[in-house]
């Protein structure tokens, strides 16, 4: 299970695994994919608490922005590998 949360907008380096979904951490946006079975027991109340957390704190930290209407996300141009 995750052994930290995200700042949500604040730190691009962050990302957040809970089973086979990942919580990605951009300034512009929170990207969530994957997957996670909530199982009704311990393990999965503490994945929902654990969800619910990084939840709350994304929606507080809209709450307190003047947000625009919609915001473009450019996609990520592919560059060739220097290496190569």
């Amino acid at each position: 299970m995750a052994e930290h949360l995200i700042h949500p907008f604040q730190d691009e380096s962050e990302c957040l695994k809970i089973g086979d979904l990942t919580i990605e951490n951009r300034v512009d946006r929170v990207s969530i994919y994957g997957s996670v079975d909530l199982t009704l027991d311990k393990e999965g109340l503490k994945i929902v608490q654990l969800l619910k957390t990084v939840i709350d704190l994304t929606l507080s930290e809209m709450e307190k922005t003047d947000l625009p209407d919609r915001i473009t996300v450019e996609k990520a141009e592919t560059v060739k590998n220097p290496f190569e």
